[in-house]
């Protein structure tokens, strides 16, 4: 995962400083010295590593924090402060036109992943109830269009293209389209090249001349490194653009071009690509990003992931079924589907407090999910329902059909026997109003690791 060696450092040096019950100018400097090292092994550019320690230097020997109570924490809610400030300080919005449809040209070098973070773009915005329409303008590499119609069609989303035309005029006729048919976004998937030259930036001019794009993003690939802020500012002194989607986020990348793009460019990051599926792109929040890196957590994000993920009417219909007594294993099997849709349980894990960065020391054994799935998909309808039914020679069925042991299955129908117990100590109690996306927690005394949770 992308920023664990720089928090790891960071959190070598701060847990040095709490070990002091007091702190001195020197023990700030020296461990600052440690911040600016960590941040230079994480690819952070030179001068923004060191504009930043002086800044959190400049404020943490001031006399409010050597006054302290915990001056330690006073130091660390400055750091916080300052790389919340360096990544842009708030999110940055998607622009709206006005009078529809707002034109976003999408450029990048090969390798990006631009064209699947299109898609990435355009599933976000069909989930906010818009119409976006993707416009294949790539017309030079082989495949290019016939692979934004494959994530297209993935994403529910038409893609308008015109072959091997010039891409200045894909474009034009692609917003004329999409005034005759309703559609409120125009996503422009351009040409790319394998380094900067002056033929790209030229198309480039040209179909943002033409189109009068209102929100140009550019993509990096966050595995680059430094040299991921060097593409952005050459976009950005050619073309003016407005954003960067970071890709690759997820991967082994020591995460500088997030930390060093906002400053070096004065252009915000707008959106990150967390991983592969086409689910995976999320809104790049400065000040969440700063408490994951310092381990603090991310419950705002976890949270808006279970919102995504959680069928309203499903956990209406779950909630009367607790209440009734009648939960049983298709609930927990849609239970499942709902929770790996949210990501891996080692990313949930790392954006809970007091977890944070040990989330990675955590073994987490994510194919227990499927196995569990397997076990209760190989059950009749009628032994979901009713589980009591299941004596030995329908357990050897059930472990033959699914690849288990019989001690497998034994375990799961045992473990929730022991979720029904608990279940029916709450089940006729009332209380006040609940929301119906918080429905299903895991009750106390309750052991997820035997599901794989």
């Amino acid at each position: 995962m992308a920023f664990e060696g720089l928090s790891d450092r960071l959190e070598a040096a701060f847990k040095n400083l709490r070990s002091k019950g007091s702190l001195t100018e020197a023990d700030v400097r020296s461990a600052m010295r440690e911040v600016r090292m960590a941040l230079l092994e994480a690819d952070v550019n030179y001068k923004v590593a060191k504009d930043f320690t002086n800044a959190v230097t400049e404020k943490a020997i001031g006399e409010k924090v050597m006054e302290s109570l915990t001056p330690s924490q006073m130091v660390i809610k400055i750091v916080r402060e300052e790389l919340v400030s360096l990544m842009g300080g708030t999110k940055s919005r998607l622009a709206y036109a006005t009078h529809p449809p707002t034109i976003i040209l999408m450029c990048g070098l090969q390798g990006s992943g631009k064209t699947t973070h299109c898609a990435k773009l355009a599933l976000m915005l069909k989930k906010q109830d818009h119409r976006p329409l993707l416009v294949a303008c790539d017309i030079y590499r082989p495949a290019a269009i016939k692979q934004l119609q494959v994530v297209g069609e993935q994403v529910g989303v038409p893609v308008f293209e015109m072959g091997q035309t010039n891409p200045v005029a894909i474009a034009k006729e692609a917003v004329a389209y999409s005034k005759e048919h309703g559609y409120d976004y125009v996503i422009l998937d351009t040409a790319g090249r394998l380094h900067v030259d002056e033929e790209l930036m030229n198309e480039l001019k040209a179909v943002k001349s033409e189109v009068k794009p209102h929100e140009i993003l550019l993509v990096v690939d966050a595995m680059t490194g430094q040299d991921a802020v060097n593409v952005a500012t050459a976009f950005d002194e050619a073309l003016g653009i407005d954003g960067l989607i970071l890709t690759k986020l997820d991967g082994d990348t020591r995460g500088g071009a997030a930390l060093s793009a906002r400053a070096v460019t004065g252009k915000p990051i707008k959106f990150v690509g967390t991983g592969e599926k086409l689910e995976n792109l999320d809104v790049f929040h400065p000040d969440r990003m700063a408490s994951r890196i310092l381990g603090m957590g991310d419950v705002l994000s976890l949270i808006e992931k279970a919102e995504t993920a959680i069928d309203e009417k499903k956990a209406a219909e779950l909630e009367k079924k607790l209440m009734q007594n009648k939960f049983d294993l298709n609930d927990l099997l849609d239970q499942f589907e709902q929770i790996r849709k949210m990501g891996s349980i080692q990313e949930m894990l790392s954006m809970l407090p007091g977890i944070g960065n040990k989330a990675k020391d955590i073994e987490v054994d994510e194919r227990q999910f499927d196995r569990t799935k397997a076990i209760i998909l190989s059950m009749t309808e009628k032994e979901r329902v009713n589980p009591d039914i299941i004596n030995p020679s329908r357990k050897k069925r059930i472990a033959a059909g699914c690849g288990q042991s019989v001690e497998d299955v034994n375990k799961l129908l045992n473990q929730f026997k022991q979720m029904q117990k608990i279940f029916k100590q709450f089940g006729g109690k009332k209380g006040g109003k609940r929301r119906r996306k918080q429905q299903f927690r895991l009750p106390p005394g309750f052991d997820p690791s035997q599901l794989g949770m």
